[in-house]
């Protein structure tokens, strides 16, 4: 049974690095449900359900969104056309990565609907109008995706039908309330409206730590995965591109200020308890773009990195020194530090209940702090940088250099460690790997 026809009408704690899932708090609930997902090998075969293992389990799944059946008939016919005559729905357009995701779809050419609301970014600081402005080309269609009536009102305001959906969505605080409204809810609020209005493909942003979940926004976007690739099965007319990304440069890019400021690099451990091939925001949006018209990128799950070797977190600070043209100096700290700090708010949750999200919240940072952004392979359950794909040619010591130098030119974005760090030590902030999603 296809998904469209199963519904009808009817700061104690502050993060320790910057992404679009985290950059607020939200409600948090420990839990230790688990989850998997095996998609064994990474192309889903479009027919044989029975062959496919897809196991879910959260702690918390909100009930499923109504909106309308179908009233466009969905064809894989707009690979065939020109880009101009292709409409793409874009939700989280106005999100870190879907602001460069909008810019390059309509750069080829696309005919972009841009999702937003009418007060977008951190804390709804943009009117429409600044968002109109970031979102300069494509046509900007105001409506709240969590919202499933709502949003297919202003769709069916506009008139038009829609060949193929991207969604950039990606919740802000991490939480389980967010992780499930935004990374699965609203996630699948825009799949049912573009279906509804003929988009017979759906280019899913994720992330590549979903992998391994154990936080409650990788659970959630695994269970819309799931969904997608269950459609996709159940009509051979649909197809998906589900990207799980490494690390953006903007991650990485939250102690060169304090480093210039002749302050140590912070890093857990020794500094290689993690990798990452990080990919820069415009190379990502690219390979995004290529999944719109790439067949050969259909119905499969796309792990991507950046150009270049795998960086440890002291690779990446000797990278930095280097370009300044500074003696090394690092502070190490010590990854236990995080497993006392999570031990105690765990505790003080079961007595506090409004600690919970300060208890998720310090699991959340442990991990990125531990794991790394790379291919997770399946038989030896080691991550791979040799299997973790390449793409683009921006490259991080490009983007250190233009920092160093001073300039701010896009697609690179440094953000304040202030904005991302946990409580100073001495003058300097505690990161933890950077991740994506």
């Amino acid at each position: 049974m296809s998904l469209l026809s199963t519904f009808s009408s009817p700061n104690s704690l502050h993060l320790l690095h910057h992404h679009n899932h985290l950059s607020s708090l939200a409600s948090f609930h420990s839990s230790s449900s688990s989850s998997s997902i095996i998609f064994s090998p990474l192309h889903i075969p479009r027919h044989g359900l029975n062959a496919t293992k897809i196991t879910i389990a959260a702690s918390t799944s909100p009930p499923p969104p109504s909106i309308s059946k179908p009233t466009a008939s969905p064809t894989q016919s707009f690979r065939k056309r020109s880009p101009k005559d292709v409409n793409v729905l874009v939700t989280g357009s106005t999100g870190y990565i879907g602001k460069f995701v909008v810019r390059e779809l309509c750069r080829r050419g696309f005919n972009v609907v841009a999702v937003a609301r009418e007060r977008s970014g951190i804390r709804g600081r943009d009117d429409k109008a600044r968002a109109a402005e970031q979102l300069t080309g494509a046509t900007v269609c105001f409506a709240d995706v969590t919202d499933p009536d709502a949003l297919g009102r202003a769709l069916d305001a506009l008139g038009r039908p829609v060949d193929a959906v991207v969604c950039c969505l990606a919740s802000r605080g991490g939480g389980i309330s967010d992780s499930w409204k935004v990374d699965y809810g609203a996630s699948r609020n825009s799949l049912l409206a573009g279906r509804r209005l003929g988009a017979s493909h759906f280019v899913l942003l994720s992330a590549i730590c979903v992998q391994k979940p154990l936080l409650e926004f990788q659970r959630a976007k695994l269970k819309f995965e799931a969904e997608l690739v269950e459609e996709a099965l159940a009509d051979p007319g649909f197809t998906y591109s589900i990207v799980r990304p490494t690390a953006f440069f903007k991650s990485l890019g939250g102690q060169v200020e304090t480093v210039k400021d002749g302050k140590p690099y912070v890093m857990f451990g020794d500094g290689r308890l993690c990798a990452c091939k990080p990919i820069s925001e415009a190379d990502l949006a690219a390979f995004v773009a290529d999944c719109v018209m790439d067949e050969d990128k259909a119905c499969k799950i796309l792990p991507i990195g950046g150009p270049g070797k795998a960086l440890t977190p002291l690779e990446q600070g000797q990278l930095l020194f280097k370009l300044l043209g500074r003696d090394p100096k690092f502070f190490k700290v010590p990854i236990e530090v995080m497993d006392f700090v999570i031990g105690v708010l765990d505790f003080l949750a079961k007595l506090f209940p409004s600690l919970e999200d300060a208890a998720e919240f310090g699991k959340i940072g442990r991990y990125y702090a531990a794991e790394s952004m790379l291919v997770l392979d399946p038989e030896t359950r080691e991550y791979s940088a040799e299997k973790t794909p390449s793409y683009g040619k921006d490259t991080l010591e490009e983007f250190f250099a233009k920092t160093r130098l001073g300039f701010h030119v896009l697609p690179f974005t440094l953000i304040p460690i202030s904005t991302w760090s946990m409580t100073p030590w001495n003058g300097t902030s505690l990161p933890c790997q950077c991740f994506t999603g």
